[in-house]
């Protein structure tokens, strides 16, 4: 039980520096201090993504003349719901479709 319990956390430490990856005193704190780290990242990863996405829509509405924060007002007040993530992937990859969603939520709120 205890030599498994070893070679499971040197395991998880193989490819770390210095002792941290041989010595388990070291190792243990070193395992540690990964999974935190793992674990609080996992939650900003998505935090930055949204962010670019965010980034992305408002390069490509202020191209077309209006903002980021306006944009999202209005295409909340027409009742259309596509999430950042797909207009962002429209607007790099599909401009024309991007554009055309555009126009279609300025036409729905100056009604």
């Amino acid at each position: 039980m205890h030599a498994k319990r070893r070679k499971n956390l040197l395991k998880k430490t193989k490819g770390f520096k210095w002792g941290r990856k041989s010595k388990i005193k070291l190792a243990k704190t070193a395992a540690a201090k990964a999974g935190k780290y793992a674990y609080r990242d996992r939650r900003t990863k998505k935090r930055a993504a949204r962010g670019l996405w965010i980034l992305k829509i408002n390069a490509a509405l202020r191209a077309q003349g209006t903002t980021y924060s306006r944009f999202i007002d209005d295409l909340k007040k027409a009742q259309i719901q596509i999430d950042r993530k797909i207009l962002a992937d429209f607007a790099i990859h599909h401009p024309k479709l991007f554009e055309a969603i555009v126009t279609q939520v300025n036409r729905r709120t100056t009604k």
